[in-house]
């Protein structure tokens, strides 16, 4: 496995824990629409990433080459339902938005803590 496969993996596996962490954490801590927001963010974030890494997997594997604008607009479509059932999410007084917000910055935690760690791996095996 290269590197890049094993740091996708890394983060997905990260993604798992932060939102399994911060939803249980949200639950016995806060109130039953801060939870909430945080477990239906996570869960938006969790599967757009998902889907995001799956279409771009495709869209440059050699054995199918799909065109760069597919891929787009296959992103404003998720992007667009994304934002839309965020609205309904916050407009329907579902969730809290604060909550909903921690929820959504699951994927951006996992990205910067993968990015530390490989960054530590690199200046300690160029300190050695």
């Amino acid at each position: 496995m290269n590197n890049q496969q094993h740091l996708l993996k890394f983060i997905t596996w990260l993604n798992w824990v932060l939102f399994a962490a911060a939803s249980i954490i949200g639950l016995m801590v806060a109130s039953h629409k801060f939870a909430l927001g945080i477990i239906f963010g996570g869960i938006i974030v969790t599967i757009n990433f998902h889907l995001m890494a799956n279409a771009l997997k495709k869209a440059l594997s050699p054995e199918n080459p799909s065109s760069g604008a597919a891929v787009i607009v296959k992103y404003f479509i998720r992007f667009t339902f994304s934002g839309v059932l965020i609205f309904m999410l916050i407009k329907g007084q579902i969730v809290h938005p604060l909550g909903l917000v921690i929820g959504l910055s699951i994927v951006v935690s996992s990205i910067l803590i993968a990015t530390m760690n490989e960054l530590t791996k690199t200046i300690f095996k160029e300190a050695v």
